[in-house]
């Protein structure tokens, strides 16, 4: 399972503490000549809550490169 799949499925808003949670891939330019030339190097998962809509962010390089990603989810959102 990737890790915007599994972080949705286990997704708990910390602003009104109900669970469920939409996922996203987005991108982001950075500072300097990536930001000039537009170069998008920044990868996130936007996790929003199917509730109020806050929306949290996480880098799925930290989290795919975790040896078992469901210990890293259950640590993030209590399990």
């Amino acid at each position: 399972m990737k890790a915007d799949e599994l972080l949705a499925s286990r997704f708990v808003c910390s602003k009104c503490k109900r669970a469920g949670g939409r996922a996203k891939r987005i991108a982001a330019t950075g500072t300097g000549f990536s930001r000039l030339l537009d170069i998008q190097h920044n990868h996130f998962v936007a996790i929003s809550c199917n509730n109020c809509g806050y929306t949290e962010l996480f880098n799925p390089e930290i989290l795919e490169g975790k040896r078992n990603l469901g210990a890293v989810v259950d640590i993030l959102f209590g399990g």
